[in-house]
């Protein structure tokens, strides 16, 4: 059952994340991109079994493309998409995936962005690296897997640096 991942406890979510990703996982670029910033209640899920026991989280977070002239690009950064170990590859990530792209849409959210198998992701719900060329990011990445996707229609690209957003909007 998909839930808010704000009723999950922080412990949960950190041994979730620990068990998908491993302990060192802190220093990987998407941390970077978002660090000190707190994750959006609104864009961010859970999946709990049968007993009520998380197991899979998806976290949406505020971020921004800085421009060379001072102006930011509001964007929300997808991820990480955890999925406990025992049942990957049965459906949970991918479930969690649509949700959160069906709340963005529906919110009209600002467009989304992540770190992801551009096949993958390109597939099922249209992130593409067709407008990200012009982005960087503060830690190693490769560009084909930096994704983007405009849930409202509004035009992406521009030039800048990843980081997170020094406001959050409501």
């Amino acid at each position: 059952m998909i839930v808010p991942l704000n009723m999950m406890s922080r412990d949960a979510i950190e041994r979730l994340l620990d068990a998908a990703f491993g302990a060192d996982r802190h220093g990987r670029t998407a941390y970077l991109i978002r660090d000190g910033m707190p994750w959006l209640p609104q864009l961010s899920f859970g999946m709990e079994d049968e007993r009520g026991r998380l197991i899979g989280s998806l976290q949406s977070w505020p971020v921004a493309l800085a421009h060379a002239d001072g102006g930011r690009t509001p964007l929300i950064m997808v991820g990480p998409v955890a999925v406990d170990p025992a049942v990957q590859g049965t459906g949970h990530g991918r479930a969690l995936m649509d949700a959160v792209v069906a709340a963005a849409r529906a919110q009209r959210s600002d467009p989304l962005m992540m770190i992801g198998d551009p096949e993958y992701y390109g597939r099922f719900w249209g992130f593409s690296a067709e407008a990200t060329g012009g982005w960087d990011c503060p830690g190693p990445f490769e560009p084909r897997r930096l994704l983007a996707l405009s849930v409202d229609g509004r035009p992406l690209g521009g030039t800048g640096m990843l980081g997170p957003r020094a406001t959050v909007r409501a």
